[in-house]
């Protein structure tokens, strides 16, 4: 009798963990069944958003197909005099590792986060659950051109 008790509890524990789970996180509303839970979720436990471009200037920003090797380098520079303070490439700081970000992030999204980071922090819905993240954190505007930000942009897909 106890083996039969025991049995039919754990069927109704596995059968328990595949449902839908339905969540609300910083202004997103998520269903998804626990397999997906991961998939949806950054490193970062902000949601996944590559429809989102951000507040700013860019409105929208596709990538040609084959990496600018010399817009790249000039972002490398960049980001190993200024963005390197806070991001590192595959490690979480001060701000979010920046490996992958474009599996996270439009590139649209990115710029803008790059050019207009106050009124990115005021408005748009992620960049303020990746503050929250942060422990409120907040990336300094660092005036660069469209240009510096195309750059860096460029070298982050290398990554």
């Amino acid at each position: 009798m106890r083996k039969l008790v025991l049995f039919l509890t754990l069927g109704v524990f596995i059968a328990s963990c595949g449902g839908k789970k339905e969540e609300k996180k910083d202004g997103f509303e998520v269903s998804r069944t626990k397999k997906e839970d991961k998939k949806a979720q950054s490193k970062e436990g902000v949601p996944v958003d590559l429809d989102n471009n951000g507040v700013g200037p860019i409105k929208d920003l596709e990538f040609p197909s084959d990496i600018d090797s010399e817009m790249a380098a000039r972002g490398e520079a960049t980001f190993s005099s200024i963005c390197i303070a806070c991001h590192m490439v595959d490690q979480r700081m001060i701000g979010p590792a920046m490996k992958g970000v474009y599996e996270r992030r439009s590139p649209a999204w990115v710029m803008n986060m790059i050019l207009n980071p106050d009124g990115m922090l005021k408005e748009d819905p992620i960049a303020k659950a990746l503050l929250k993240e942060y422990n409120n954190a907040i990336m300094l505007n660092q005036n660069l051109t469209e240009e510096e930000a195309r750059d860096v942009a460029e070298y982050l897909r290398t990554l």
